[in-house]
């Protein structure tokens, strides 16, 4: 009997060559698209002719942009994650999901294996098989393009001798497309120096070719999640399509990251994320005005985490739903008008807006007003703020002449501070460090913390040395 696998089909190259190839060892091959955005309905009518021309005995399409913006993305909007500080996940967000869809269907259609077409040398190996192996143990896995390691000619030689389907992009890039964003891989990025031609970018595509008037947009939030466009509501989902296109046209979001791949090598790929990028943008500044600043500070942590989880294909992990709870607690209040303006190459965060606006809130205005505090208020903070550094600086060495810090090493010996009648004991035994430096130790009494009732020494010591001592503190 004939053993069926489910291919997770693109359409690129690799999984084109792959449909035949599986059929040739034995399988009966249905492909599996699982729509996470980037595909027009041409392009998806496209995608199951070519499989079918490619002898798969069934194609099945599965609508998963509102499953993915719900498992995913709004998750990556509330943590602002950009890898680093440039790349917002445009297609590792998206394996786990299409890794989860393809082990039900298989399981639906009660197929053996699940095949990918993952190379041996990426990352998207990892994500696929992380999640096929947590959500489907019993399924075969198939990786022949990892497995059999065909180099991209040999590949479209192969299509060729069986007069079979090629895609457009041929043997020189590999892209990957979806709502999030769209990758591209090819010769330059195997490399550092180089980017990649400029007919080569897909959707900021001839964006620098001519003078463009700068945009402004409005883009609403509500509670984290973007739910307006110049006023017009919609569907996250419908928003980040439309505003990709608008920013897209500006040539907004384009990039290319490099950084740390799961496997531990340096790796290098072109991306164009134009909605992300905007959105990310808007909604980090309508954060600062609503959110404290030990949330910002504690959620950028959490966002590190999480970006590396999703990244190395652990979106599953327990973790990521504890962090994902933190986000969802934190936005809110994160509800308001973000007023943009685009301009080729990028976007300005004119302003911000919010009913829950943490500087509205306030009496005092930055620079002008003191409605909060008394001047008298603000000279004794400014003294207290600093005194953890001047502390350090006393103890460690203070400034030289021309200001700067100087090491404890390069200080003069400071005079004794010792009361003139104080002695090292003689006994050899150990002394406390604040013996040592010759103040007096603090004796308690036994009356409660609240300051009524007499403290030892302290309720009367005399200042020595003309050194005046109020409450044990000099």
């Amino acid at each position: 009997m004939c053993r069926k696998a489910v291919l997770a089909f693109s359409g690129g190259l690799d999984t084109c060559w792959g449909v035949p190839y599986l059929i040739e060892k034995g399988y009966e091959v249905v492909t599996v698209t699982v729509d996470v955005g980037g595909f027009s309905p041409a392009q998806l009518e496209e995608l199951e002719a070519r499989s079918k021309a490619l002898g798969a005995s069934q194609h099945v399409h599965i609508h998963a942009k509102q499953a993915l913006f719900d498992q995913a993305l709004k998750h990556l909007i509330a943590g602002n994650v950009l890898r680093g500080n440039l790349y917002p996940l445009c297609v590792g967000v998206e394996r786990t999901l299409q890794a989860q869809e393809s082990a039900r269907m298989a399981k639906e259609l009660g197929a053996q294996a699940v095949a990918h077409g993952c190379t041996a040398a990426g990352n998207d190996q990892i994500r696929f098989e992380v999640a096929l192996r947590a959500l489907a143990p019993d399924l075969e896995i198939l990786a022949p393009v990892r497995d059999d390691a065909p180099k991209r000619e040999d590949q479209v030689a192969y299509l060729q001798a069986r007069n079979l389907p090629i895609p457009s992009h041929g043997s020189a890039y590999s892209v990957n497309s979806g709502i999030w964003g769209i990758t591209i891989g090819g010769a330059e990025t195997t490399g550092t120096e180089l980017s990649i031609p400029e007919d080569q970018w897909v959707r900021t595509k001839d964006a620098f070719d001519r003078s463009l008037t700068p945009k402004r947009l409005i883009l609403e939030f509500t509670q984290g999640i973007p739910t307006a466009l110049d006023g017009e509501s919609m569907r996250p989902i419908d928003l980040i399509e439309r505003l990709d296109e608008i920013a897209g046209s500006y040539g907004i979001g384009r990039g290319i990251h490099l950084g740390e791949t799961i496997l531990g090598i340096k790796g290098r790929v072109a991306f164009e994320a134009p909605a992300p990028t905007v959105i990310i943008a808007a909604h980090r500044e309508l954060e600062k005005l609503v959110l404290t600043k030990r949330q910002i500070a504690l959620k950028d942590q959490l966002a590190a985490a999480y970006g590396d989880m999703v990244h190395e294909g652990l979106l599953l992990e327990p973790a990521c739903r504890d962090i994902e709870a933190f986000f969802t607690s934190s936005q809110q209040r994160v509800t308001g008008k973000v007023h943009l303006l685009l301009r080729q190459g990028s976007v300005f965060v004119e302003g911000v807006a919010s009913p829950h606006s943490l500087h509205a809130a306030s009496r005092a205005v930055y620079g002008e007003a003191v409605g909060e505090w008394t001047p008298e208020d603000a000279k004794g903070f400014g003294r207290i703020c600093g005194l953890p550094t001047i502390l350090a600086a006393r103890v460690g060495g203070g400034t030289d002449e021309s200001g700067m810090g100087v090491s404890a090493s390069e200080k003069k010996e400071p005079p004794s501070i010792a009361p003139k009648n104080f002695e090292e004991p003689e006994s050899g035994m150990g002394v406390s460090p604040m013996r040592t430096t010759g103040v007096p130790p603090v004796e308690k009494n036994s009356h409660d913390r609240d300051g009524h009732g007499t403290h030892g020494r302290d309720a009367h010591a005399t200042p020595a040395d003309g050194q005046a001592t109020r409450g044990g503190h000099s």
